[in-house]
């Protein structure tokens, strides 16, 4: 098998895909010779098949990566680092169009939400390129006898595990901060969306970046993931998903050398409607903060809760908003919404829609499947919903969201954090008092008002 092929999209015509392990600066085969497949979410169909890494590639790209820390890499000064990032940021820039299209290719989004993604990506390694050299000690006055100061170093060798939700962002938000500081990096995309991660490396190398820093590397989290984060070698591990898996890997952190862990996990996030917001602003950012990506998002506002005063009248007003949702081809001009990622996906989301349903609550819109090929999904809205229920409870990571009244603002706060996850959540209202006492009390790290 090659190391690339010529692929097509709507949007950007023909491009070179890779489809290696991009490892010490190259593209290479998997040592097993193993390859996968990768889906279209829009067609259920196979685009391509990429290289497959096992802990035998692991142990190779990790290897590599240690010896530029320990080499080249060490030397280079941070104001080098800088241009290297502004680099690959401009070069992102460069190819926006490409790997825009890859994005929605490989994991359904829509092309023009894919051009945001990019262009944040772009943006956030911009940023990094401009923090590399203003990463500061501190001389500590202790007493006349002795000098004291701290200097900041680099860690090492960081793995990095990324999921399929937001791939070329989470790739940049990974690589970005990590490259600044002066480490080195083998980073790991989801197995659903290794495309736009390996077509990133190709401008990696293309940047200049010296061999090794860099390593891109496709495979399956139960064995390249799970590689990574045991590997004794491996400095520190970020990754971005599930909660399951968050506790895998930092029970393989424990085991293996106890190396730093830094864990982005789950959400089930509400969005809290007062009586005196304004209906159609908060309908347009509850529509957008459920429905956007697809519902696969971690901070997504899931739980909606709407104050007594104004619920009928909003259920009303939020249906409508919601069933203009363009749900389509993710290259189609008007579409908001395109497929769920993979079969594994649409099923479960349609197991929650099913449990839902069984559980007595009403569906308002939606709840069915959208169309007769791709993993679509229809916009769903539940409504007599109870606290207890598994679609109150559980992240769903689809276009499914629940509805709720409440009476007072203590009950709006007590609903509000009635969950055991604390990502995110919102507020609406009008009221200055009310958005810092509601803020305040939630048990977020992110309140939006």
């Amino acid at each position: 098998m090659s190391l690339s092929v010529i692929l097509e999209t709507p949007a950007s015509g023909k491009y070179e895909q890779p489809t290696g392990l991009f490892i010490n600066g190259e593209f290479v085969k998997g040592v097993e010779g193993k390859t996968f497949e990768t889906i279209n979410p829009a067609t259920e169909k196979p685009i391509v098949a990429v290289h497959e890494a096992t802990e035998k590639d692991v142990d190779i790209a990790v290897a590599a990566a240690r010896k530029a820390f320990e080499g080249e890499w060490r030397t280079v000064t941070p104001e080098q680092r800088g241009k290297y990032l502004v680099k690959l940021s401009e070069l992102f820039e460069q190819h926006a169009s490409t790997l825009a299209a890859i994005e929605s290719l490989d994991n359904g989004k829509a092309f023009s939400m894919a051009n945001v993604d990019v262009s944040m990506a772009a943006g956030c390694l911009r940023y990094y390129g401009g923090w590399a050299d203003k990463v500061e000690g501190k001389v500590i006055d202790t007493n006349a006898e002795t000098f004291n100061y701290t200097k900041q170093e680099p860690i090492g060798v960081c793995g990095q595990i990324i999921p399929w939700n937001f791939p070329i962002l989470m790739w940049a938000w990974k690589i970005g901060p990590a490259f600044a500081t002066g480490n080195t990096i083998v980073i790991k995309s989801a197995e659903q969306t290794p495309l736009s991660a390996l077509y990133a490396a190709s401008l990696v190398k293309e940047a200049g970046i010296p061999p090794g820093v860099i390593n891109v590397i496709s495979g399956f989290g139960k064995t390249a993931g799970a590689a990574i984060s045991a590997h004794m070698d491996v400095d520190k591990v970020a990754f971005t998903g599930s909660t399951v898996i968050g506790r895998q890997i930092m029970k393989a952190a424990a085991g293996s050398n106890l190396k730093k862990v830094t864990l982005e996990l789950g959400g089930k996030s509400p969005n809290i409607v007062f009586d005196d917001a304004n209906i159609d602003n908060a309908i347009s950012w509850v529509n957008f903060g459920i429905f956007f990506n697809h519902g696969q998002c971690c901070c997504a506002g899931s739980r909606i809760y709407v104050q007594e005063g104004i619920y009928d009248k909003f259920i009303e007003a939020f249906k409508a908003r919601a069933q203009k949702n363009v749900v389509g081809d993710p290259f189609g001009k008007e579409t908001f919404q395109g497929p769920q990622v993979s079969q594994l996906q649409y099923d479960r989301i349609m197991g929650y829609i099913d449990a839902g349903k069984k559980a007595g609550a009403k569906v308002e819109i939606g709840g069915e499947r959208h169309g007769k090929e791709g993993y679509f999904i229809q916009p769903t809205i539940f409504s007599n919903v109870s606290e207890d229920m598994k679609i109150m409870q559980e992240e769903i990571f689809g276009p499914v969201c629940s509805i709720a009244k409440f009476k007072t603002i203590e009950d709006g706060i007590r609903v509000g954090n009635s969950t055991t996850y604390g990502l995110a959540s919102a507020v609406h209202t009008t009221n200055l008092n009310t958005a810092i006492r509601v803020s305040n009390a939630l048990r977020a790290g992110t309140v939006w008002v």
